[in-house]
């Protein structure tokens, strides 16, 4: 099977920007190949439409990952200095780091945005260079005047040198758009080889938004001043992450870590049912969203759980569209990927009904889940399913300003769904250990506080007849660090070419894990089950943080409790049997719970 996905595209005039007589011309070409594709209008709002779709491009070309220092300029340093080598031999070395560097650098644009034009709304939508950021760009029909359209879905040319000028467009210019996919000079089609890798990264973000998730409203002053901190500090050591803290009924709070600092909230109270704090990471990539602040009205954080993408709704007024950007759990998902992407996976048997679904609101249009639900027939679960499964095959994307699910084609046919279903041979191998051609277990977790969690354990491969020991360390940013195995791909190579199959799925089976002890600990029968466990719960008082930390471990049960990043207070506590222990444990929960702490270790949305 070939690691990458063939597709055609043809350009029949470029993006360009033409100004002059007080008045902007902007052209925006498209792929001709998939049928006329064009908006003609006035642009009422020159500023909103210059700002929005700049930050849109931001997103597009931004890339946060380590860049890796070229080793060939130092080499070459070295001969000037007269170090005694074989010149051939450093011209040698630096030929082969110049082209193992050279292989690293991902192309630009692997696909170019994506533009939908429909009856109510045009729309973009991109994909960052590191593939961590997605944003889709809505703009209403309302903001163009003398509006004609031919309704399609295609790519947009783009490249540095329109940017550069649409960057320095003047506001105040009357700008007429021409979005085509005609032309006067024929153009020579081009192949575009996009990895089946980023089409997965990019239909993994767009089918997260259709989960479930805790909603955060805030006030554009609260998005300001969490850029604001994000501009002016800098964080030199770990964690660098954002917390927010959700109790039903208040305000929320952001706390910016390392400094603590607590950035009260103007928005909605939180609706929630319970308290819950979540953090994110990867936070310098929110400070692309500041070309667009001077326009934005309202700010709705979309935050599904640890691990999984966090979706920025930002919304510019009405009939003048909104900007919805979303962001893997980490800069570089690595490690993680696998786990998250697995907990993204609707069930085969969805098939059908979403077939049924695709042909539904190609039928009615843009539909919201209760209507989709009604028309279809179907339970609730099966039916988000379906879209779930229509979003990953690139025919369904999700509105979440809106909440509603609107029919898109991303490319020509649909995707294989099954040839993004995994990351690479190792992690199909990881999954195979887990469904039956292996046995994996947990044998040791150690909570080493503020370094992590420390997990050993052991998986049986039956087709290899060997038992491997493979272990890890989660830090509190939710990352792998300092992994091991006994496997002969570690041995040779470590983790530089990526974690064995015998690491993936001890990751995979630990997320598992995890999903299913939260659920069921909420029941007595799975709180029976429970003979060690620690939990972390948080409360705000004035400008202080107190923490509680509570441990079960068999017969004794341990509190640990004061002010964050100060020393804390130690109670253990030893009784007669387990079940003794296990009742003061969630005992001792409750009553927490009951004075307004909120549970900081909740893996549920």
């Amino acid at each position: 099977m070939s690691a990458v996905r063939d597709v055609k595209v043809q350009y029949a005039a470029p993006s360009a920007l033409k100004a002059g007589e007080g008045r902007a011309e902007v052209t925006l070409g498209v792929d001709g190949s998939r049928g006329p594709v064009g908006l003609r209008g006035t642009v009422k709002a020159p500023a909103l439409f210059r700002d929005a779709l700049m930050t849109a491009f931001d997103v597009l070309g931004s890339d946060l990952r380590y860049k890796r220092k070229d080793l060939a300029v130092y080499l070459a340093y070295l001969t000037k200095q007269g170090k005694k080598a074989n010149k051939e031999i450093w011209e040698a070395q630096k030929q082969f780091l110049e082209q193992q560097l050279g292989n690293e650098e991902k192309p630009k644009h692997v696909l170019e945005p994506v533009l939908t034009v429909n009856p109510d709304e045009l729309s973009l939508e991109v994909f960052s260079r590191d593939e961590s950021s997605y944003a889709r760009l809505s703009l209403p029909s309302a903001l163009f005047d003398g509006r004609e359209v031919a309704h399609g879905t295609s790519t947009l040319s783009l490249d540095e040198a329109f940017i550069a000028r649409f960057e320095r467009m003047r506001s105040w210019q009357p700008v007429a758009l021409d979005v085509t996919s005609r032309g006067d000079a024929p153009t020579t089609p081009q192949t575009k080889q996009v990895p089946w890798a980023w089409l997965r990264n990019f239909v993994q973000v767009q089918s997260a938004a259709t989960l479930p998730a805790a909603i955060v409203d805030l006030a554009p002053i609260d998005l300001y001043n969490l850029l604001f901190v994000l501009r002016t500090r800098a964080a030199k050591k770990p964690p660098r992450g954002i917390r927010f803290e959700l109790v039903p009924g208040a305000q929320p709070r952001i706390v910016v870590e390392p400094f603590d600092l607590v950035l009260e909230c103007h928005g909605a109270p939180y609706a929630g049912k319970t308290p819950r704090v979540v953090r994110i990471f990867g936070r310098q990539r929110l400070l692309s969203l500041g070309r667009a602040l001077p326009h934005v009205k309202s700010v709705r954080v979309h935050l599904l759980g640890a691990g999984l993408p966090v979706f920025w709704a930002l919304d510019f007024g009405a009939d003048r569209g909104n900007l919805t950007v979303g962001y893997t759990g980490w800069t570089d998902s690595g490690w993680s990927s696998a786990s998250s992407f697995d907990a993204l996976m609707p069930a085969a048997s969805a098939e059908a009904l979403a077939e049924k679904a695709q042909g539904t609101l190609l039928t009615r249009g843009p539909s919201s889940f209760d209507e989709l639900v009604k028309a279809l027939g179907a339970p609730a679960k099966d039916v988000r399913a379906a879209l779930q499964l229509e979003c990953l095959k690139g025919r369904v994307v999700f509105d979440l300003v809106k909440s509603q699910y609107r029919p898109r084609q991303l490319l020509d046919t649909p995707i294989d769904v099954s040839l993004i279903r995994f990351g690479g041979e190792r992690e199909k191998l990881a999954h195979r250990l887990l469904d039956g051609a292996g046995a994996v277990k947990l044998t040791k977790v150690h909570d080493l506080g503020s370094e992590g969690t420390e997990l050993t354990g052991e998986v049986e491969d039956l087709e290899a007849r060997r038992t491997f020991t493979p272990g890890f360390t989660l830090d509190p940013e939710g990352r792998v660090r300092g992994a091991s195995c006994t496997c002969l791909h570690f041995k040779r190579s470590g983790t530089r070419e990526g974690p064995c199959e015998h690491l993936l799925a001890l990751r995979l089976f630990h997320q598992r894990r995890q999903l299913h002890d939260e659920a069921a600990r909420l029941t007595p029968e799975g709180r029976a089950l429970i003979r060690a466990e620690t939990r972390t719960y948080v409360r705000r008082e004035g400008t202080q943080e107190v923490v509680y930390r509570v441990s079960l471990d068999s017969k004794l049960v341990r509190v640990l409790w004061g002010p964050r990043n100060q020393e804390a207070r130690q109670q253990r506590t030893w009784f007669d049997s387990d079940s003794q222990a296990r009742d003061a444990y969630f005992a001792r929960l409750d009553g927490l719970t009951a004075d307004g702490f909120i549970d900081a270790d909740s893996q549920l949305a």
